[in-house]
C-alpha cells in the first residue's frame, strides 16, 4: 500500500505518539498544533518540536508557495521517521483574507492623524500615502467611522508595527482613512481586517481550491482549516469539493471562526464542521475586548457538549521574541485548558519565532499543570446532563468506560476501534487518564482497488484531548472474538509499559466489541 504519509506506511507495525525509548509519558493531554515556517522547517528543529509535544503540523498557505511547503513537509516526514512520533497534517487556506501588498518591501512610516488611501490598484507602489490592497470591493463594504486594522501577518495588534485606521471618506474605489497610531509597516505582505464588516469574498478562493486539488491530494491532508468560515454553507461547499478528491473525502474540516459573522452563525457551523478553530487574533480585532472571553467560553462549551475538537489560537504571542511567556499569557493557556480546549494552536511563535521548541515545551507544561486541577467530576456531570436519556448505545459504553476508569483509578483506558468514533466519544468525557485508541484497519474497495483504512482515523485522533492513537495489524478485526484481540491488547499494554504510563499492578479499562456486543472490562496487571 503506497502512501505519501510516511507516518503510517507500515500498517502491520504498531505506531504511536508515545515514545517507548523514554520512560516518561508526554505530560499534557491537551494537544499542540505547530505552524511550520522559516524558523521551524529543518529536520532537526521539526524533530525537536515532535519530541516537545507537537502532534499536528500546520501549513499556512497565506504565504509561501506549494514548493516551499512541500519541502517543509518532506522534512516533517524525515523527522517523523527519525523520532517515531506520529504527526498529522493541517492545510490552512487563505480564505477571504484582505492583504496589503508592498512589492518593494521598503518600510512604510505612518504618522498619527495623517491620512492614507486604501486602493485596489495593485500596480501602485505602497507608500505613506497609498496602500494597495487585493480587493476591489472594500469601498462598497465600509462606511465612514468603520475601524480597519493593518499589520504584518500574525502580529498581536498592539505593537508599533501595526496600525489602526478609521474610515474618513469613501471615494469611488478608494477608501480614505485617518491614521489612529504611528507605526512602521515592514515586510512584503500585511493583513487588513475591517472590524464587523461583511467582505464579499468567497470562503474558498480559486487559489485555495487549486492548492487543495494539488498539494492537498498529493499529501493526503488530515485536516482542512477553513479560514474565515462565516456560514454553515461554507463548510458544506468545502465538503463537496473534498468528496470528489479520492482520499480527501476522509479529510476533516475545521471551521476557523475569525469574525463576528462566524460567531453569529456558530451553532449551524458547529453542526456541519468536524471541529472548530477560534482565531482569537482576528476575533480580538473584530470584537470589543471585554466580549472576547465570553465568546471563547461559550464556543468551547458548545464544542465540548457536541464532542467536537476545539482549538484555540494566539496564547503566547510574546514568545515569538522571548524565551518566557508573560504572566497573563501563562494564565491564558491554563484557562484555555480549564475552559475545555482540545488543542492549542501556535502560529507566529513557531512559524518565525526565535524559540519554537521552547514554546511548545512551555505550553505543554502549563497545560499539564492546568489539567491537574481540571474539575472532571463536574464536567462529566454536565456532559451526561446535556446528552440526556435514553443514551445511544455507544454513548452509554463511552461514559461507562470513563466512570469505571475513574472509580478503579485506572492508569489508562484502551479502546479498540475501526472508525475512531468510540475512542473520540470516550475522550469527550475528559477522563483523567490517557485513552489509547487502538485503530484496527479495515479492508475497503472503491470497485477499482482494495486498500486498508485506519491511517486517517489514527492521525485525526492527534488533535483530540487525551486521545493517543496506535495503528494495529490490519489482519486483526476490531470485533474479533478470537485470541487475536488478546495479542493486540498485549502489544498495547507492552507499549504503555515501555512508555511509562502503565506499571505493575495497575488497573486498565478496556473497551472493545465482542460479536455484536460492546464490552467494558477492568484488567488488573500482574508483575
Amino acid at each position: 500500500m503506497q502512501s505519501s504519509h510516511l507516518l503510517l506506511e507500515e500498517p502491520i507495525r504498531m505506531v504511536s505518539i508515545l515514545d517507548p525509548s523514554k520512560p516518561s509519558f508526554f505530560p499534557a493531554m491537551t494537544k499542540i498544533v505547530g505552524t511550520l515556517g522559516p524558523k521551524s522547517r529543518s529536520v532537526d528543529v521539526i524533530s525537536d518540536c515532535l519530541k516537545a509535544g507537537m502532534s499536528v503540523a500546520r501549513f499556512d498557505f497565506s504565504w509561501g508557495d506549494p514548493e516551499y511547503h512541500q519541502h517543509t513537509l518532506e522534512n516533517l516526514k524525515a523527522a517523523i521517521k527519525a523520532t517515531k512520533k506520529l504527526c498529522s497534517v493541517m492545510l490552512d487556506t487563505v480564505g477571504a483574507e484582505l492583504q496589503v501588498v508592498n512589492k518593494s518591501e521598503k518600510p512604510i512610516s505612518l504618522e498619527v492623524d495623517s491620512q492614507v488611501v486604501l486602493t485596489p490598484h495593485k500596480g501602485q507602489e505602497a507608500s505613506s500615502q497609498i496602500l494597495p490592497i487585493n480587493f476591489d470591493g472594500l469601498a462598497k463594504s465600509v462606511k465612514k467611522g468603520n475601524t480597519i486594522f493593518v499589520g504584518q501577518y500574525l502580529f498581536t495588534g498592539s505593537e508599533s508595527t501595526s496600525v489602526w485606521l478609521q474610515v474618513a471618506e469613501v471615494k469611488e474605489q478608494d477608501v480614505i482613512c485617518t491614521i489612529k497610531n504611528s507605526a512602521t509597516l515592514a515586510g512584503s505582505l500585511f493583513t487588513l481586517h475591517a472590524s464587523q464588516v461583511h467582505i464579499d469574498l468567497p470562503t474558498l478562493s480559486e487559489k485555495d481550491k487549486e492548492v487543495i486539488r494539488t498539494w492537498g491530494v498529493k499529501n493526503k491532508i488530515d485536516f482542512l482549516s477553513l479560514s474565515y468560515t462565516r456560514h454553515a454553507e461554507d463548510v458544506r461547499q468545502a465538503r463537496e469539493i473534498l468528496s470528489k478528491l479520492g482520499d480527501l473525502s476522509q479529510t476533516q474540516i475545521f471551521a476557523k471562526i475569525e469574525n463576528a459573522e462566524g460567531l453569529t452563525h456558530f451553532d449551524e457551523i458547529l453542526q456541519e464542521a468536524d471541529g472548530i478553530i477560534l482565531s482569537r487574533g482576528n476575533l480580538g480585532i473584530d470584537l470589543p475586548p471585554e466580549k472576547v472571553f465570553f465568546f471563547q467560553k461559550s464556543a468551547l462549551r458548545k464544542c465540548n457538549m457536541a464532542g467536537k475538537p476545539a482549538v484555540l489560537t494566539r496564547v503566547v504571542d510574546s514568545m515569538t521574541d522571548n524565551l518566557r511567556p508573560t504572566r497573563a499569557e501563562a494564565t491564558d493557556v491554563a484557562n484555555a485548558v480549564l475552559d475545555g480546549s482540545d488543542a492549542i494552536l501556535l502560529g507566529a511563535e513557531t512559524l518565525r519565532g526565535l524559540y519554537p521548541v521552547e514554546t511548545i515545551t512551555t505550553v505543554g507544561r502549563i497545560c499539564f499543570e492546568a489539567e491537574k486541577v481540571f474539575n472532571q467530576d463536574l464536567y462529566f456531570k454536565k456532559i451526561v446532563r446535556y446528552v440526556g436519556e435514553p443514551m445511544s448505545h455507544l454513548e452509554s459504553i463511552a461514559s461507562s468506560a470513563v466512570r469505571a476508569a475513574i472509580k478503579v483509578k485506572a492508569s489508562v483506558i484502551i479502546c479498540f476501534t475501526s472508525s475512531g468514533r468510540a475512542a473520540r466519544l470516550i475522550a469527550k468525557y475528559r477522563p483523567t487518564m490517557p485513552v489509547l485508541s487502538v485503530v484496527i484497519p479495515q479492508l475497503k474497495t472503491d470497485q477499482l482497488q482494495w486498500r486498508f483504512s485506519g491511517a486517517f482515523e489514527a492521525r485525526q485522533s492527534l488533535i483530540v484531548r487525551g486521545l493517543f492513537p496506535m495503528l494495529a495489524d490490519p489482519r486483526h478485526p476490531a470485533e474479533s472474538t478470537s485470541a487475536t484481540n488478546k495479542s493486540i491488547l498485549k502489544l498495547a499494554l507492552d507499549h504503555g509499559k515501555a512508555s511509562g504510563i502503565i506499571k505493575s499492578h495497575d488497573r486498565v479499562v478496556v473497551c472493545q466489541k465482542v460479536g455484536d456486543a460492546s464490552v467494558v472490562k477492568i484488567i488488573e496487571l500482574e508483575d
